[in-house]
């Protein structure tokens, strides 16, 4: 199984919807959804998660986990059973986040320095959930250290988490690879559930040596799979056609139209350079257009850009697969 991550400010539900036309992606969980003391109108999950419009699925078919974020055991219950009744494939709790305003008001990572409130946050969510609903967690291996890692592990199971994403860095090493897989394998044989393995996977390569590292069969992609659209299809499905420029043109344009549907024209530009800027490290390409375009933000100009490179074309081999029922 592999995932796609939540990744705040880059991998929102118009990122999701692309990069899930590829195929590979077997689940996507969302970004977060900060709960800081009130219970949210059902706008406020709508907004983050357009997917329960949709059945819980993206365009693609790909089901959304939507993520929680919070430290009150209580009002995370009633917003998880609120965001339960709107029929997302499952709810996820967040205790890897590493931004400083997150951890500074006891979010995210911060959390990882007591396992006794994880528990209780999984136990209150849990119980708030209806049974048949998939509850999990997304955690990293420590705040200052990788010291209560399993302890932390252990809290989240115990409390009724059914599946636990280990990112193999802790709240300290931030993003700087490497990734600690070795770390990984203690936590796994110690639970019960299900774990999943996260960080550092950019080529079909480094997921080959995850899953030996770590034992992990599932893992989660986040930068990687932004950077590599056909990443997930290059895991799951070896000898398949690769994704190449050809096939991201295409994705491309209709990124961009999606993003002008959404978002605010004085930020749209912003949007499509954010990705390029992820995609030059596998395409020369990108790296072009992401020169051509870097002091550009008119939308204008990158529409006649986009209509001047990406020619209408049918979906190439290696994207040419049905897309999931």
């Amino acid at each position: 199984m592999l995932l796609l991550a939540p990744m705040e400010g880059l991998l929102d539900h118009t990122l999701r919807d692309i990069l899930t036309r590829v195929g590979g992606i077997d689940r996507c969980v969302s970004e977060f959804i900060r709960v800081t003391g009130t219970l949210l109108p059902q706008k406020a999950f709508y907004r983050v998660v357009p997917e329960l419009r949709h059945g819980g699925r993206t365009h693609a078919g790909v089901p959304v986990r939507a993520q929680l974020m919070g430290s009150d055991p209580v009002c995370l219950a009633e917003n998880a059973a609120r965001l339960a009744s709107l029929g997302p494939a499952g709810i996820d709790l967040n205790f890897g986040c590493p931004a400083k305003v997150v951890n500074r008001h006891g979010g995210g990572a911060a959390l990882l320095q007591d396992p006794a409130l994880l528990h209780e946050i999984m136990a209150a969510v849990r119980r708030a959930v209806p049974l048949g609903m998939p509850v999990s967690a997304k955690m990293r291996l420590g705040f200052h250290d990788a010291s209560r890692a399993l302890e932390c592990a252990l809290a989240l199971q115990d409390g009724g988490a059914e599946e636990l994403v280990v990112h193999a860095r802790t709240r300290a090493d931030g993003y700087r690879p490497p990734a600690y897989w070795e770390r990984v394998p203690e936590i796994r044989q110690a639970l019960r559930i299900p774990v999943i393995a996260n960080g550092e996977i950019w080529t079909a390569g480094d997921a080959l040596r995850c899953r030996e590292v770590s034992g992990c069969e599932h893992l989660m992609l986040g930068r990687g799979m932004v950077s590599d659209p056909g990443l997930a299809r290059a895991i799951a499905r070896p000898g398949q056609p690769a994704v190449g420029w050809a096939d991201i043109e295409p994705l491309l344009k209709a990124f961009w139209d999606l993003v002008c549907a959404h978002v605010v024209p004085r930020h749209q530009a912003g949007r499509l350079k954010q990705w390029l800027n992820y995609l030059r490290r596998r395409f020369p390409e990108a790296e072009a257009a992401y020169m051509e375009l870097r002091v550009v933000n008119d939308p204008r100009r990158i529409d006649a850009w986009l209509l001047s490179r990406v020619p209408a074309r049918q979906p190439s081999a290696a994207l040419a697969e049905p897309r999931p029922a």
